[in-house]
């Protein structure tokens, strides 16, 4: 039985692993596209495929002597993936990494709380104000400059966003995350064929092209997920949702760093206003425990 210590050390890990490969997957698509090593299709199809490989092998070794029930998502869920990973991948040919990132994320949070409107939540005062808050990031994160990113980059990202929330609300009542994660990564694979199909005549790989989108798919997705999963079983519900406000900020350092993308006053501001709001409808629907 681990002592307090190394439960929080455990966690402490497993939380910073998790986050590090969320925000890797954003690096490492930036990394192949920017670099034009891999056309956007074939860098969806290769992660997919990888992503749905690593999970199936990782949950195949955590089934030994044992029996799940658990019952996987219906096929929306596995549509709301691939959609999630198709306009991930081709908006990332025009944003930067941590434009990028922080639009995904914000969208994504966004459209969870809007989904929470039409289901008949009120907003409160506090809930209300962060809503704004964010909205006007975004808005200001795309008024015209020298430093706008693209704003069907950013169409296409929002797109992401909000297929990735809407696969999160699927998935609430699952019994097995992994189990059902793995599933519907398995089910994307026929879109991922049609999608091969369809974007043939304009693919081009590399070797390390294909090397970037593995390691999407297999160690930021795959193992990524995993990792999650453990870790967030360990955080009360707000830390979790807090923590995630890291990850537009690690990609952006990434960014920066690996591929030497500026860190303009826009994005910066536009990051606080977007990643403040959300914070503070976080704050008020996740009271501590």
């Amino acid at each position: 039985m681990l002592s307090f210590d190394s439960y929080i050390m455990k966690t402490i890990l497993l939380t910073s692993l998790a986050l590090l490969a969320f925000a890797a997957n954003s690096v490492l698509c930036r990394l192949a596209l920017a670099q034009d090593l891999i056309d956007a299709g074939s860098f969806t199809v290769i992660r997919l495929l990888s992503g749905a490989l690593m999970l199936l092998l990782i949950l195949t070794f955590q089934q030994r002597g044992k029996h799940q029930n658990a019952q996987p998502m219906h096929w929306a869920a596995s549509l709301m993936l691939f959609l999630y990973a198709i306009t991930f991948s081709y908006a990332y040919t025009l944003l930067d990494t941590g434009t990028g990132a922080l639009i995904l994320f914000g969208a994504g949070q966004v459209t969870l709380i809007a989904y929470a409107i039409w289901q008949g939540k009120r907003l409160s005062i506090l809930e209300s104000l962060g809503l704004l808050i964010a909205s006007l990031g975004f808005a200001y994160l795309m008024l015209p400059s020298a430093s706008t990113p693209s704003f069907q980059g950013f169409v296409l990202m929002s797109v992401s966003g909000a297929a990735w929330a809407f696969y999160t609300v699927m998935g609430q009542g699952s019994k097995f995350a992994l189990r059902d994660t793995a599933v519907n990564f398995k089910r994307t694979i026929p879109l991922a064929m049609l999608l091969l199909l369809i974007s043939y005549a304009y693919a081009h790989v590399s070797k390390l092209g294909i090397l970037y989108a593995v390691l999407s798919g297999a160690v930021a997705s795959g193992l990524g997920y995993t990792l999650w999963y453990q870790a967030v079983v360990r955080l009360q519900t707000l830390h979790a949702a807090v923590v995630q406000l890291l990850v537009p900020v690690l990609a952006a350092i990434a960014g920066i760093v690996l591929l030497s993308e500026p860190l303009t006053m826009q994005l910066m501001l536009s990051a606080a206003m977007i990643l403040g709001g959300v914070f503070l409808v976080t704050l008020y629907r996740s009271p501590p425990t």
